[in-house]
Parts: structure tokens; sequence; C-alpha cells
């Protein structure tokens, strides 16, 4: 049995403990050491390898407490999932000082108000092979940051003047039919199928910083139909969503990199809205380029999602599902006549 104490720095005890101390009444329920608050400190008394897990808890919930100025419900149990499953909590320090190697070697992007870095041991991997070959594949569900780290480095990759441009695509599958239907230019009918690249963005760059970017080019954000014919250098070239390309439409896009140029590729191959028809080409490179030096396949899953805690539960519940359905047996007089 071990002994550790949390001091709640800035006199914030009741924002952090909850409404009739309910966020601590969470933390209770899921843990079986001792939790007690007296004044500004709590003190954990139990197994070691608990009171470790329990004491980042209250640290990150008072980092999220002193960021964000209050705390939810949703917000103490998605640090709960995230350091019962991988050790580690949901955000990152406010501060490079104070980090341990290990957190500086996960560490992506610096902005005014965070870090980005790598919170689960898929997400690691995922940044060290980044960080190691020059086209990467990253293939897991929603919510497991394959956009969002693909970006941070991007920008990062920027700001170290090691690329000179970004380029950012996705297929604009849905608008196969529908454009002509939508109001606007262009741009406008465009814009909608890549608003999850610009919110990105939008978290990591400051907004005139971002749109004078986007004026000069230096960040360019289009559908994939537009990538045709182009060869690009020194850029660092992200495909988001790129279960819906076409397997032709994958080798156009793997064929544009010109020299110094990146590759990240991202996509849920359970989330395919190509028509029957079409195949996919996220699923056909996995056999493609295996065995090519240089690009590695990175497979993520529900411990790696960073979003609402529900999202593991959703993942798990469509899993179970479609196991389900493909189990059941077919009927062997169905359209027999019999």
């Amino acid at each position: 049995m071990v002994e550790k104490k949390v001091r709640i720095e800035g006199g914030n005890t009741f924002a952090l403990l909850g409404l009739n101390d309910s966020n601590l009444q969470i933390v209770e329920r899921k843990f079986d050491s001792t939790i007690i608050v007296r004044g500004d400190t709590i003190t954990i008394r139990g197994v070691q390898s608990e009171v470790e897990k329990i004491e980042k808890i209250f640290k990150e919930l008072l980092f999220l407490l002193n960021r964000n100025g209050n705390l939810t419900q949703n917000d103490v149990e998605t640090v709960i999932d995230l350091v019962t499953v991988n050790g580690e909590p949901s955000l990152p320090q406010t501060a490079v000082s104070g980090l341990s190697s290990e957190e500086l070697d996960a560490s992506i992007l610096y902005t005014n108000n965070q870090i980005i870095r790598a919170k689960t041991p898929g997400q690691r991997e995922y940044l060290l092979q980044m960080r190691r070959n020059d086209i990467v594949f990253a293939v897991g569900p929603a919510g497991t940051g394959k956009t969002y780290m693909a970006v941070a480095l991007a920008v990062a990759s920027l700001k170290n003047h090691e690329i000179t441009k970004i380029v950012l695509t996705r297929p604009a599958v849905e608008a196969g039919e529908s454009l002509g239907f939508l109001p606007g230019d262009l741009k406008e009918k465009i814009d909608p199928y890549l608003r999850p690249l610009y919110d990105a963005l939008d978290d990591m760059l400051p907004g005139d910083k971002l749109k004078t970017y986007i004026e000069k080019r230096v960040i360019e954000i289009a559908p994939l139909a537009y990538m045709r014919g182009r060869t690009l250098n020194n850029a660092f070239v992200i495909l988001d969503e790129a279960q819906n390309a076409s397997a032709m439409q994958m080798k156009m896009f793997l064929t544009r990199l010109g020299p110094n140029s990146r590759a990240i590729i991202t996509g849920d191959v359970t989330q395919i809205d190509l028509p029957s028809k079409t195949s996919s080409g996220l699923v056909q490179i996995q056999e493609v380029l295996r065995q090519v030096e240089g690009i590695s396949f990175v497979y993520l899953d529900r411990n790696d999602v960073v979003r609402h805690r529900l999202v593991k539960d959703i993942i798990d519940a469509y899993d179970k599902y479609n196991n389900n359905v493909s189990h059941i047996a077919p009927d062997p007089l169905a359209g027999s006549g019999k």
C-alpha cells in the first residue's frame, strides 16, 4: 500500500470535485483506493499502480479546469478512460518544462495554448512511423486522431522549414450527383466536404496566419479530383477519408509526389461510401504496397479513440452488430419457391 498527495492549486476545490462531490464520486466508483480531500490536498491510499493512475487523473483534471474554467462529467469520464486504458492523460501539459523525455518524443506541435502530442500507444506508433517514412497509411475508426495528428505534423514541418507547402485533400464522394443542386460557386459547393480539414487547422494556427497561408497557397485544401496531372515538390500531402478513393484515384494520388515530399493517407475501411461496384483504393493498396520499403501501414483501434467517451461504446456496438449479422446463416428455403 502506498500514499500520494495531490495539491489543488488556485482554490478550485469545489469546481474540481463537482456539485455535491459528483466528479469525485465518479473517480471513486472506478477504483478501490481511498481518496480523502482536506482543504486543498487530495490524499490517495491504495495499491501503487492504482494510486499512480488516480494521481494522473486528478492532475489532468486540474489542467483541464485551469485551462477551460470548468469541468463536465464527460471530461472526468474521458480522462479516466484514457488513463485506465493507456496509462496516459487525455490532454498535453501547458509547457515543455517538466515534460519527461518520453513525453517530449510524443510531442508534435507547440501552439500558443497547448502541446499537441500522441496520447495513446497506437498514436505513438503512428507518430514514430510518420517520422521514419515518406508515405504512411493510417487505418482506424473515427476519433483515433488519424487526420488531426497528420495535420499537426504537417504544420510542424512547415514551421520548421522542412517543406514549403501543405496540401490537404479528400474525395468528395457524396458530391458526385448533388453538387449542381447546392447553392454558390464551385468553392462554396465543395467547402462543406473539406470542413474537417479546416477545423483541424483552426486549432493549430492563428486565424490571420491561416488565412494568409491559404491566400498564398502555402496551405491548399482541395478535392482529390484536383490532384490529377500535378507534381507536388517540397510538400506535405495528406489524403483524408481515403476509403472513399477508388483504386485508380489512389494510384493517381500516390504518383503525384515529387522530390522532398511526404504523404499521409488516412481512412476507415468500415465507412466506405463508394458505389457497390467500385472497389476502395485503401483496401486494395494494403496488398499492393505492403512490401515496399519506405511505406508504412499503421492500424489504430478503439483504444486510441480520444473523442467523447461514448465513441468507443458506439464502435463496439457496431462491431457486435456486424458480427451478429455475419453469423446469421441464410435460410436455405429463401427464394426457392418452397
